[in-house]
């Protein structure tokens, strides 16, 4: 067997398992809250040992990493009722003692620990707690609605293969070159129309469910998915770029790295709150 066959069957492999693995956290609000804290805790890891390995560049990855996955939980626990707002203190605590630590480390460039360690806090922690936003509502029985996040998720994974199929096809103009050289208008419009489709079938499979959301609205959601999908994934390539690095791990046979897997969802998450606070959804 060929490597690049052997390649494949572990790329299918991981991917089928992946998406397996995360459409069945969302059964239960637990299991989400606990994976998606286990997702923050690898990835700002993973970023804060990339970062380190540069010059002049010493992030605190365990107290970074900590704080990643507390803000998360905390979020959780707000969102869901079960703490008052005082749980986040800890947590700005957390990033007071990460400024205020550089103090006494000696670092030949603080202003470089201060700057790639709140990243870790603003690229991904932040991000990725949004999450809750989406599937803890009030208004909603039992507190949580797992369709929106999933919904999120599944509009990604659309808009990634539409992309690529499309792209493949019949892509030539370059989207943005500079960044990432395989990506064209083609694919990515050509994923945005398969996304449509499916935000427009979700919408009419769920008209008569709690979500409140027309069928313009899934169609909105489904848009604003793709755009900051799109540049989440950009924004990865350009790190990754600015590194000198193709994957940002190997934690995900086939698939690279944790950053690499949830690179759109850094974006398309918290641009997916954005959308839903400002029609008043939630």
């Amino acid at each position: 067997m060929s490597d690049k066959k052997k390649n494949f069957i572990v790329r299918t492999i991981t991917g089928v398992l992946f998406v397996a693995v995360l459409v069945t956290c969302f059964l239960r609000p637990q299991a989400m809250v606990l994976l998606f804290a286990l997702i923050t805790g690898l990835t700002v890891w993973e970023y804060s040992g990339l970062v380190n390995q540069w010059d002049d560049i010493q992030v605190n990855r365990f107290i970074s990493t900590v704080a990643g996955v507390y803000l998360f939980i905390a979020m959780a626990g707000y969102c869901t009722g079960l703490t008052p707002v005082t749980v986040f203190i800890p947590y700005l605590i957390t990033i007071l003692y990460l400024i205020i630590a550089e103090l006494f480390t000696k670092a030949p460039n603080p202003i470089n620990n201060w700057a790639y360690a709140m990243l870790s806090q603003m690229y991904i922690a932040l991000p990725l707690s949004t999450i809750n936003v989406l599937a803890f509502q009030t208004g909603v029985e039992g507190g949580y609605n797992s369709i929106l996040p999933l919904s999120v998720f599944v509009f990604l994974w659309v808009n990634d293969t539409g992309a690529y199929c499309t792209g493949s096809l019949i892509g030539k103009h370059k989207l943005f070159p500079r960044v990432s050289p395989g990506k064209s208008w083609e694919g990515s419009i050509g994923g945005a129309v398969f996304v449509m489709i499916a935000a427009a079938i979700v919408g009419w499979l769920l008209r008569d469910s709690n979500t409140a959301m027309s069928i313009p609205v899934w169609m909105g959601l489904g848009l604003v998915v793709v755009v900051f999908g799109t540049l989440g994934d950009l924004v990865e390539s350009l790190f990754k770029r600015t590194l000198g690095i193709k994957d940002s791990g190997t934690i995900l046979p086939g698939h690279g790295g944790m950053l690499d897997r949830f690179d759109s969802s850094l974006m398309a998450i918290p641009a997916s709150v954005i959308y839903v606070f400002t029609l008043s959804i939630l």
